[in-house]
């Protein structure tokens, strides 16, 4: 199986008064169409894992391959570019721009990458919210959605430039839990009918327990690894 992202020892600490590591030593590989779940108590480095992983924060110590290419001598043009290409990003706070519409939010990292035209944009955003059930609201503003609606728009925005890696932080930790369903449901979906890799950060071990593999956290370290690749 093809790896998406790998690690090599990744460490990550905080220089301050008192160094607090984040994250220590961890090596893993993720590939094609895998559905992971990292879970661990909080303080764990959970999402510090995770911002490493989307190349939003770089490691003190190890490495990180994406697709094959050390991330470390990126510089941040190369970084963002990286991101924008490979990986869609959806946090448990949909950070969605409250001045835009959901179709607008949704173009922002289409704009971002420069690849479609204007028209291309605005038609494959359209078409990412209607696959979403989101069909009605391409024109109201976040303010305007349900909690689980503004979460399934910033699941299309994450799709938008077609990455092949989705990294969720949290991403059903604000819902009800009829929405936590529903965007659990187009998670897995992403994985199973597009092809597409989640890695999801989640307290929700019920939820954690059907996803194919789940990695734990404990003071910055895998503690616990459970479930195997597909195809392996």
């Amino acid at each position: 199986m093809t790896s998406l992202i790998e690690t090599t020892d990744l460490t990550r600490i905080l220089h301050e008064a008192v160094p607090v590591t984040l994250v220590r030593n961890i090596t893993i590989s993720i590939g094609e169409r895998e559905f992971v779940a990292v879970t661990g108590p909080s303080g764990s480095g959970k999402s510090s894992l995770l911002y490493l992983l989307g190349l939003l924060d770089r490691p003190t110590a190890g490495t990180i391959k994406v697709r094959g290419r050390d991330a470390e001598p990126m510089s941040e043009k190369e970084r963002a570019a990286t991101r924008l290409a490979n990986i869609g990003f959806v946090f448990q706070f949909h950070f969605l721009l409250p001045e835009f519409t959901a179709r607008e939010n949704v173009e922002i990292p289409m704009r971002k990458l420069a690849r479609l035209t204007r028209a291309e944009m605005r038609e494959r955003a359209t078409t990412l919210l209607s696959s979403l059930g989101l069909e009605e609201h391409l024109h109201k503003r976040p303010d305007q959605l349900s909690g689980g609606q503004r979460q399934r728009v910033a699941v299309a925005r994450a799709l938008a430039n077609d990455p092949p890696l989705i990294l969720a932080d949290e991403p059903t930790g604000s819902l009800d839990s009829k929405s936590s369903e529903q965007v659990f449901a187009i998670l897995e979906a992403l994985v199973n009918e597009r092809g597409k890799t989640v890695v999801a950060v989640t307290h929700d071990l019920e939820m954690a327990a059907r996803m194919h593999r789940r990695i734990h956290l404990v003071d910055g370290r895998i503690s616990e690894e459970e479930g195997a690749k597909p195809g392996f």
